[in-house]
């Protein structure tokens, strides 16, 4: 394991501090005109998600964690675990509903994700910013009812629920933002 200071510390950054293995959501450098200087950060815990604020000494040794990222294809559900197979070795895995998180709202069969490995241990996902999804129900827009951004909910083929403009039927292929779960356009 790699170890680096709290001076080479970037966003996004993994480490592994006594034994959490945690993410640098934000960090800031400060300088006081007197004492030393230290490093404020942001950390979430990417097992549990927990949001954490710590301060560091400048220059302090932390231990970077390396995650192996593995493009894989999901399968199917298998009870509450998601069947995952690995594009290269066809080696197939079970993904925990706590380590998908969100991914799960937008994950269909055959769905190409990135899975996030920390050693054996699978800890997350990375999505696309967007995807294509069908949407299996909402009501008709009503005729006369055209106020100008004017939604209505929509139920996609994942069980997600979303608000669409008003010409979007059901059976139709919409593009959602998978940040932040919000209709982009039509496919």
């Amino acid at each position: 394991m790699a170890t680096n200071t709290t001076n080479d510390l970037k966003t996004g950054m993994a480490l592994d501090l006594d034994g959490d293995l945690v993410q640098v959501v934000d960090f800031q450098h400060v300088k006081p005109g007197k004492g030393g200087a230290f490093v404020r950060t942001t950390l979430r815990n990417m097992r549990t998600g927990a949001v954490v604020d710590r301060t560091f000494r400048a220059g302090e040794r932390v231990d970077r964690a390396f995650i192996e990222k593995r493009e894989q294809q999901f399968l199917y559900r298998d009870g509450t675990d998601y069947v995952v197979m690995d594009n290269e070795s066809y080696e197939q895995s079970n993904v925990s509903e706590i380590a998908m998180g969100d991914a799960a709202n937008y994950l269909v069969e055959n769905a190409n994700i990135t899975i996030l490995k920390y050693g054996e241990e699978i800890i997350g996902t990375d999505l696309p910013a967007s995807v294509e999804l069908t949407v299996t129900e909402t009501e008709p827009g009503l005729q006369g009812d055209r106020v100008s951004g004017a939604r209505k909910p929509a139920t996609l083929e994942t069980g997600l629920v979303v608000q669409v403009p008003l010409f979007v039927e059901p059976n139709s292929k919409i593009k959602v933002d998978t940040r932040t779960g919000e209709y982009m356009t039509r496919a």
